[in-house]
């Protein structure tokens, strides 16, 4: 069948559009070099273990994102919509994770110690289990009732749906757990502040506890889940229904059953990282995984949306470039959201693919 032809104004406006398109590239890009040339050659301002430290926080900042980010790529790979009620899955993991160590506080042992103080590693995994869990029945739930009603409606409905969903679950919060900001009770053997004194580069660095249990738990289970969706079983039903669910429901796959557990799986990854987000940074309230979620959902974009890999990728990326990019172009700290939602927006007009390519199946082609 022959293609149908572009009109001349079409093909003259889109010429137009690639023309400015270029031109904006050019001047973010002279922008960027000009700033960096300033700051890194001109004043030098920064020695090499400001750097180092930057390097760090970036990639601990980034194993949450890559998680969370996995959440929204997971989800778009199988239902081709974007779950923007992920971030508050992420909240209520955290908040799960926090009332824990608080019941653990008020629990004495036979040496006089508190739980949590006297059986560390138990407390952290038991953190983290109890967190992923109450995620996971989260995203269960959420999926049985905001969205699998909705999955035969037009895409912008769910879309709408998936704001709603995270509205409700930040007030609900909100009104169960009050707008107070809480301190993440920590046992002692990870104390936000302290760590292994290490020289790298001639810079004397201290490696934060709560950062090397963040950055090595994001890999542990990033790797965990790429072998499960490549692996197993389950993992190769997951893929079969993204490509096209008919068929898989053909081969006698229970498609429903599918999307309810990557739901499930999606949810204990925002779990996972809620906890972490509490042991690093000491604090939970309700509106708490509003912004990482966003973050996350620009780095699944940055990747590649629908592409894991691509999601791990975007997540370390934008955590170094949030950590590194205001000190390196000499701004003030507080514009890192900034920066971060200004790379959204070149991403989607100059590669709305992402770095990696986004994954299509042929029912969405």
């Amino acid at each position: 069948m022959q293609a149908k032809k572009e009109s001349p104004p079409r093909i003259k406006r889109r010429n137009y559009f690639n023309i400015i398109r270029t031109i904006f590239g050019i001047l973010v890009a002279a922008y960027v070099v000009w700033r960096l040339y300033t700051v890194l050659v001109v004043e030098q301002q920064y020695t090499p273990d400001i750097w180092i430290r930057l390097l760090i926080a970036g990639l601990i900042i980034g194993g949450v994102y890559s998680l969370v980010a996995i959440g929204y790529t997971l989800v778009y790979g199988i239902l081709f919509m974007i779950n923007f009620a992920h971030g508050e899955v992420m909240m209520i993991g955290m908040f799960a994770g926090y009332f824990f160590l608080e019941a653990t506080k008020s629990i004495q042992t036979a040496s006089g110690l508190n739980f949590s103080n006297a059986h560390p590693v138990i407390t952290v995994l038991l953190a983290f289990v109890i967190g992923m869990t109450v995620a996971s029945t989260t995203g269960f739930f959420l999926e049985k009732i905001a969205y699998r009603p909705l999955r035969k409606a037009p895409r912008l409905i769910p879309l709408i749906s998936a704001i709603g969903a995270s509205i409700f679950l930040q007030n609900a919060a909100q009104l169960l757990f009050s707008p107070q900001v809480r301190d993440y009770a920590n046992p002692s053997v990870i104390n936000r502040g302290i760590g292994w004194p290490v020289t790298i580069a001639g810079a004397n660095i201290t490696i934060s506890y709560t950062g090397a249990l963040t950055f090595g738990m994001s890999i542990l289970l990033m790797i965990g889940l790429y072998w499960l969706v490549q692996k197993t079983k389950l993992g190769k039903a997951m893929r079969a229904v993204a490509l096209d669910k008919k068929t898989a429901a053909l081969m006698g796959i229970d498609v429903d059953a599918i999307i309810s557990r990557t739901f499930i799986i999606s949810g204990a990854l925002a779990g996972a990282a809620g906890v972490m987000w509490g042991f690093h940074n000491g604090i939970t309230y309700f509106y708490v995984g509003f912004l990482p979620g966003i973050k996350a959902f620009t780095a699944a974009v940055l990747g590649g949306i629908g592409n894991i890999p691509g999601a791990m990728l975007g997540g370390m990326f934008l955590g170094l470039i949030e950590s590194i990019a205001p000190t390196a172009l000499g701004i003030s700290y507080q514009l890192k959201d900034v920066i971060a939602f200004v790379i959204l927006i070149v991403i989607l007009i100059f590669r709305p693919s992402g770095i990696l390519g986004e994954v299509l199946s042929e029912e969405k082609v």
